[in-house]
Formats: structure tokens, sequence, C-alpha cells
């Protein structure tokens, strides 16, 4: 089968040596993806929804490149510095997803890369 990589072009990318989504036939998973802009700098410091929205839009960017979109994930999950966050970052995804609802998952974590980032959120699709 022919494998096909999403690179978003941030510096983690090169430096660990991942892609941030790979398909492999009809199915692509979407690495653990962040609260970032285009120039590496983290969106919604110290808003959890905020953070869980942008890193849920940056997924959907890279499943676009891949021929995707959001209704076709089948699972997620989400890593959360704090576990009160729940609400919050659960609330983001409910209004990215909607009727899709996908299988899912939300871990509290000791901390991620950077210390503002407070949301991280992996994603699996099946798209033809």
């Amino acid at each position: 089968m022919e494998r096909e990589t999403v690179d978003s072009g941030t510096e983690w990318e090169a430096e660990v040596g991942y892609s941030r989504a790979v398909r492999v036939g009809d199915r692509i998973e979407v690495s653990g993806t962040t609260a970032t802009d285009e120039a590496g700098g983290v969106v919604g410091v110290g808003d959890p929804y905020a953070q869980a929205a942008k890193a849920i839009e940056n997924i959907e960017t890279a499943l676009e490149t891949a021929g995707a979109g959001l209704e076709d994930v089948v699972r997620t999950r989400m890593f959360v510095t704090e576990i009160e966050n729940y609400e919050a970052v659960g609330r983001a995804h409910r209004e990215a997803f909607g009727d899709v609802r996908p299988a899912t998952s939300m871990y509290e974590i000791e901390r991620l890369v950077d210390p503002d980032l407070l949301v991280e959120v992996e994603a699996v699709a099946i798209s033809e």
C-alpha cells in the first residue's frame, strides 16, 4: 500500500522525526496535535477550551491535506495537563465533531513539551 505523509512544517516534526499525519490506504493517523499557529506560537495560553479548539482545527487542516475531514474521524485521544479542564476540552471536542461522535479517551498527563500547552489531541480517520 502507498504511504502518504502530511507535514505542517513545525520545528518539532523535523527535530523528532515524525509527520503530522500518515495515510495508508483509507486510514489516516494524525499525530498528537496542539494549539500552535503557523509560526509555532501557542494559541490560547491559559485557556483549555481555546487550545482544544485550535488543536482540532489543526487536525482538520492535516486531514484535509490527506483528502479527508472531521466527518471521517473514528477515534480521538485527548491529553490534558489538568483533568479539571475536562469540561472545557470536552465542549470544544463536542462542538467540532457534532454528530460524528468518534470514540474517544481523555487522559491526564503531567505536562506537555511547552508549559503553556494544556491540551494535545490525536485522531484516526477512515476515508477513501
